[in-house]
């Protein structure tokens, strides 16, 4: 037998490490259809010569792309017969990807348990980015639920404990970056750190209505296998699930309208895709800022964001219903920190 099923609930083990197959060397190219895909504007990540003016060496590749470039490595072994993607914590960007870089990654099983139902479970696993100097260009927790192969007993509970947030004393900000000459002009927008008040709620106005044409596209790109995306018979309604990572990078393009100078995300502090995403839904996005933070550059300021993917006719900044649970019209609810100029 030389083809493979992919890993079910049975197959993991607490503390197992695995190494995940398929290197990628990252090009331009990976850029160009990172733009192409999303309404992504990001001066920092679209100009060599502004990311020279901000201390960088050229323009880095876009911190999601990174992400899923990564997250595509972990599909095969962690994520091909899941049944959604649960949610993330405890994510650092920890080294700028340069065209030319090497990726490869590695995860370690910190978490399994069996759901009430015993068709399934959550896996947790720890994913770390390496490039070619084996030097770690992020890292992040994410959690699984996959089908199980059988109906045996399984291993018992261990679900890890994991932080609220990433504290800001922990932020990477990248070797030379400064914003003493950051230009405003050129970036879109004149608001800085001290502009943004916590609790402050911004809507981003812009929608964007998914294409499945463009989703397979992306999928394909960051060689993300998971059957849910690929093949529409894997779901009784015969839909394919867009890649939850399609729904961040748009809702992140979005937000460029009223955080243009947001320029690097440093942190992923959580994350859950709230409802599934279909092609035709139209995404449009909101955010909260619930956190500033000084780091260790004068120059450069970190807020603690909030963003939230919903879908079209969504109430304005509304999130959950009087029972705590997210509304049917909210796709994404997304924590992260990011970098803006002081």
């Amino acid at each position: 037998m030389k083809t493979g099923a992919g890993r079910f609930f049975e197959d993991y083990r607490l503390g197992e490490v695995i190494a995940h197959a398929v290197p990628r060397t990252v090009s331009g190219g990976e850029r160009a259809l990172y733009h192409a895909l999303y309404p992504a504007r990001g001066a920092l990540y679209s100009s060599d010569e502004f990311a020279r003016a901000c201390g960088l060496k050229a323009s880095p590749i876009d911190d999601l792309a990174a992400f899923h470039l990564v997250f595509g490595k972990t599909v095969p072994d962690i994520s091909l017969n899941a049944v959604a993607n649960l949610g993330y914590a405890e994510g650092r960007w920890l080294h700028p990807v340069w065209p030319g870089d090497t990726l490869r990654a590695r995860s370690e099983v910190i978490g399994l348990r069996e759901t009430s139902g015993g068709a399934a479970g959550v896996v947790w696993v720890r994913t770390t980015g390496l490039n070619q100097h084996g030097e770690a260009v992020l890292e992040y927790v994410r959690w699984v639920l996959v089908k199980k192969r059988g109906s045996g007993p399984a291993a018992e509970p261990v679900v890890p404990e994991l932080a609220k947030a990433v504290p800001a004393e922990a932020l990477v900000v990248s070797e030379g970056l400064r914003f003493e000459g950051y230009d405003f002009s050129l970036a879109g927008e004149p608001h800085r750190w001290g502009d943004y008040a916590v609790g402050e709620t911004i809507d981003h106005v812009d929608g964007v209505t998914v294409e499945e044409a463009e989703h397979m596209l992306a999928t394909r790109l960051w060689q993300n296998t998971a059957k849910v995306h690929f093949d529409a018979t894997r779901r009784p309604d015969g839909r394919r699930l867009i890649y939850g990572g399609h729904v961040i990078s748009l809702a992140r393009a979005l937000s460029f309208n009223g955080l243009a100078n947001a320029q690097m995300i440093v942190a992923l502090n959580g994350g859950t895709h709230a409802n599934p995403c279909f092609a035709g839904d139209t995404v449009r996005a909101w955010s909260e800022v619930l956190d500033k933070a000084e780091t260790g550059v004068p120059s450069v300021g970190a807020l603690r964001l909030r963003l939230v993917a919903v879908k079209e006719g969504a109430a304005p900044f509304a999130l959950r219903g009087a029972e705590g649970k997210y509304l049917p019209e909210v796709l994404l609810d997304l924590d992260y920190w990011v970098l803006i100029p002081r």
